[in-house]
């Protein structure tokens, strides 16, 4: 029997938030499981998004069998488009995260009908040569979140995406134990186990405490309900749509148009709100104001898109509402990493307009992450000979071992994940690293892929901290004249009337100089133009500025 190969990778979602796209390769066949972005640290100024380097697997287009995806989130499939650009194979998911995702595909000026999709049954097995690939429901805060089981000859591969072990979700967001039990009692080879709430110690006790507050506020509001939340977060947004209908109040939801997570599960029913009880919103004039108390208010965004709304609102420039002082304002929402300052400055400003506001405390809001005990719970379920802590950070991940020692777990045979490395199992037998493959960020800015390049981000860095220096003029080539200019407009620093005459004259010298040429070569005096006024600038100012020379060349 020739010996069997199992390898695992990562070329996203280890030690970072985001960017999750995991690989496992059995034998010739290659399983590609979800395909996320992040969004850029603050260095990065102007990029959108980052998504992985896909070289690796578009070299190896023709041994993928498919791309498998745990649920609709952003950080989990939404690099996919950029992916199916440049290889075309079959995607399976549920109804809801294949919902999502070809409005993705239609945002990103695909075509949905020229791909394949499978919208996977969670009862059947996919059968792949001798290799078979199982999908199990499991509670996350969208629907239909699935974790995914590659089962070869050595047993199964199993990795969990995101999940958590709510008890008191909907039937949408029920957890199928019996699946998970099944895939134990095949065997687990490996478990790619999500780290990200690995910190948490929280107990999902709270969640009653949670309803409780939300019903009290609800119960005895007398003015309009203002709640800030998640566009992402489709189980909090259906507990708070309940609520307002359970006392008759009606729902107008902020950002639904925009928000395509809200807008598609509102449309295909996953979240279930009665067409009586939405009211769309007028803009506010002289006559409409949009302040019935009978009105529950869900502002729904991602990152710090909530926040943004609130101090529009605050401000009192939102076309559709305008926070007053007998609203009930409810902050639903943790800061994400990085939107902290932004957060802070909100709730001053909701204090300042509003008499009654609720911030949750971060205990109430827990994380739709696995947190310290579902982690530990999914290890003792599944009992995997080998562990990989994914879809977190470096901390996340080496977090995960202390758990896994708690359970007396061989700690010989868990794994931190280093992007692009391939770890490979022979007959079952770990055999630690193979190879690396091609990884990396690829930044996104509107919608080209891979367009940036350092010089660019370091432009952008330089005009951000030192500013930017333009000298404008008009030049006759031919009689050798300067006929308009040198205009010179300098932004993000300041200069007095002194530095713009040297500028002046440090202007006149270098193009005066290359009029003494037979013919003038613009790109030469450009970069001398950026050279001479650069020296001039570091040196008065300590400086260094982007100069632009803008160089009109006009023959009369």
């Amino acid at each position: 029997m020739p010996m069997s190969k199992v390898s695992i990778l990562a070329l996203g979602g280890v030690q970072e938030t985001g960017k999750n796209l995991y690989v496992v390769e059995v034998d010739d066949a290659i399983f590609i499981l979800d395909c996320g972005r992040k969004y850029p640290s603050q260095e990065l100024y102007g990029v959108d998004y980052v998504v992985p380097d896909f070289t690796y697997l578009i070299q190896n287009e023709k041994r993928i069998k498919g791309i498998f995806l745990t649920h609709a989130h952003d950080d989990h499939i939404a690099a996919l488009p950029y992916l199916l650009k440049s290889i075309n194979v079959p995607v399976y998911a549920s109804n809801f995260t294949i919902a999502v995702l070809k409005e993705l595909l239609v945002e990103n000026h695909l075509n949905p009908d020229d791909y394949t999709f499978f919208a996977v049954d969670p009862s059947k097995v996919y059968k792949f040569n001798k290799t078979t690939v199982k999908f199990v429901r499991i509670n996350h805060s969208v629907p239909e979140s699935l974790l995914i089981a590659i089962k070869c000859n050595d047993g199964n591969i199993v990795y969990t995406g995101n999940y958590n072990f709510d008890q008191n979700g909907k039937e949408l967001y029920f957890t199928d134990y019996q699946g998970l039990s099944e895939i134990s009692k095949e065997g687990v080879l490996a478990l790619l186990c999500e780290s990200i709430g690995s910190t948490n110690d929280t107990n999902r006790s709270s969640i009653v405490q949670f309803d409780a507050r939300l019903r009290k506020i609800f119960r005895k509001a007398e003015g309009r309900i203002i709640c800030s939340l998640f566009s992402t977060n489709l189980q909090r947004i259906q507990n708070i749509c309940d609520l307002a209908i359970e006392h008759n109040k009606r729902i107008a939801i902020i950002g639904r148009k925009t928000q395509k997570i809200v807008n598609i599960a509102m449309n295909l029913g996953y979240l279930k709100v009665p067409n009586d009880s939405i009211v769309n919103l007028r803009y506010i004039d002289d006559k409409n104001k949009n302040n019935q108390k009978d009105l529950v208010v869900l502002v729904t965004g991602e990152r710090h898109e909530p926040y943004f709304m609130l101090q529009r609102m605050c401000r009192k420039v939102d076309r559709l509402i305008h926070i007053e002082k007998d609203d009930n304002v409810l902050v639903l929402t943790r800061p994400a990493i990085g939107t902290e300052k932004m957060a802070a400055k909100t709730l001053d400003m909701v204090y300042r307009e509003c008499d009654h506001v609720n911030v949750f405390p971060s205990n109430l809001l827990l994380s739709a992450s696995a947190g310290r005990e579902e982690i530990k719970e999914m290890i003792n379920i599944l009992k995997p000979k080998h562990i990989f802590p994914v879809v977190g950070e470096y901390r996340h991940q080496y977090n995960v071992l202390s758990i896994a020692e708690c359970l007396h777990f061989d700690c010989n045979n868990f794994h931190i994940l280093d992007l692009g490395d391939k770890v490979t199992f022979m007959d079952s037998q770990y055999q630690g690293f193979d190879e690396e493959v091609p990884f990396g960020d690829v930044l996104i800015d509107g919608k080209g892929l891979g367009d940036l390049n350092n010089a660019v981000i370091r432009d952008r860095e330089l005009m951000a901290s030192s500013g930017v220096v333009m000298i404008i003029a008009n030049i006759n080539p031919k009689t050798r004249r300067v006929l308009a200019g040198p205009e010179i407009v300098v932004k993000g620093f300041i200069v007095d009337q002194t530095d713009k005459e040297a500028m002046t004259k440090i202007f006149f010298d270098t193009v005066i100089r290359h009029f003494s040429n037979k013919f003038i070569n613009w790109i030469e005096l450009k970069n001398d133009l950026k050279n001479d006024l650069s020296r001039y600038v570091f040196k008065k100012e300590k400086s260094t500025p982007i100069i632009v020379p803008v160089i009109i060349s006009t023959e009369l």
